[in-house]
């Protein structure tokens, strides 16, 4: 069975006359006729009853031609479905990141994108690389928002900017209004607040060092940013995070360390090959403009120019 078989029997059960209905069709009377007995023989059931003057349906007939008036109808809503997707005038977005991006990335981005696209529906989760990178194989996540040390073959990266990790105190602290920057031994004296192994910041933090030869002063480890920043903010306890957080929040302050703390790539992440929807499409082109005007960003633009998929164990954010 075909579209146009529909077509064609819902126009002859309109005019009640194969010769008007062809007309209305644009096609030859004989060629109307032999669709209709197409349409009849797939069946299995006579539809239309010819044998008065005019054509009448059978109760088959009448009985099916409800149901092709709807599929013509949903048929022709589906193709302004198809165009409002394109046009973005609907559709959802699928979107990931790690956990150290909802802290200062986030909010700034899905804010233009949603202003920008006010009918695309966001789903939005926060999880550990390895996951995104698994449901992104699934093709249960259109986009995520990591690094671009990835461990699946299968995933691409687009880089966006390159992210510094920094020494986060409160205002309170002896060091809040520092110059200079710490060696190792000043920073191993500090007690810290720091993310647990959860967090791929804590494994940056951890190489750090190891490499430098310093024993760090944990005297607290949480699975929370949030409570990190809190922590930080209303005691004598420093931490280590991206300086981008710090900068989003008036009451922390940056110190620099020497040598200085590790910086990481951050990155979209999109499985490779993969259909991309317009609305994945369009976050893309948003998140890749953003990024110019953020820290690393120039630095971004530079390793942009080849996409690299990498092999490497990720943990979270």
């Amino acid at each position: 069975m075909l579209l146009r078989h529909i077509r064609y029997f819902l126009a002859v059960a309109e005019h009640r006359n194969f010769t008007r209905a062809a007309e209305a069709l644009h096609v030859s009377q004989p060629t109307l006729s032999q669709q209709i007995r197409q349409l009849e023989d797939t069946l299995h059931v006579q539809l239309l009853d010819r044998s008065g003057r005019t054509i009448q349906l059978t109760d088959a007939g009448a009985a099916y031609v409800r149901y092709a008036q709807r599929a013509l109808q949903d048929l022709e809503a589906g193709k302004r479905a198809i165009h409002d997707v394109q046009e973005l005038s609907r559709g959802t977005l699928r979107l990931a990141m790690t956990p150290t991006f909802t802290a200062y990335l986030i909010g700034p981005l899905l804010e233009k994108y949603n202003r920008r696209y006010p009918n695309i529906t966001l789903n939005i989760l926060e999880m550990p690389q390895d996951r995104m990178e698994a449901l992104l194989n699934e093709d249960a996540l259109d986009v995520g928002i990591a690094f671009n040390d990835t461990h699946s073959p299968d995933i691409e990266t687009q880089v966006l900017f390159v992210e510094a990790l920094a020494m986060v105190v409160g205002k309170s602290h002896p060091y809040a209004k520092k110059r200079a920057a710490l060696t190792c031994r000043e920073f191993e004296s500090e007690a810290l607040v720091l993310l647990n192994e959860e967090f791929a910041t804590r494994h940056y933090i951890d190489r750090y060092c190891r490499q430098h030869g310093v024993a760090p002063r944990i005297a607290m480890e949480v699975n929370s940013i949030s409570a990190v920043i809190e922590i930080v903010q209303r005691s004598a306890l420093a931490t280590l995070l991206p300086a981008a957080i710090a900068r989003e929040h008036s009451e922390l302050c940056l110190v620099d360390l020497e040598p200085a703390l590790p910086q990481r790539t951050a990155a979209l992440l999109l499985r490779k090959g993969a259909y991309r929807s317009a609305a994945a499409r369009a976050f893309t082109v948003l998140a890749l403009e953003e990024s110019e005007a953020m820290p690393g960003g120039r630095r971004a633009r530079r390793l942009r120019k080849t996409t690299t998929v990498r092999t490497a164990s990720t943990a979270g954010g």
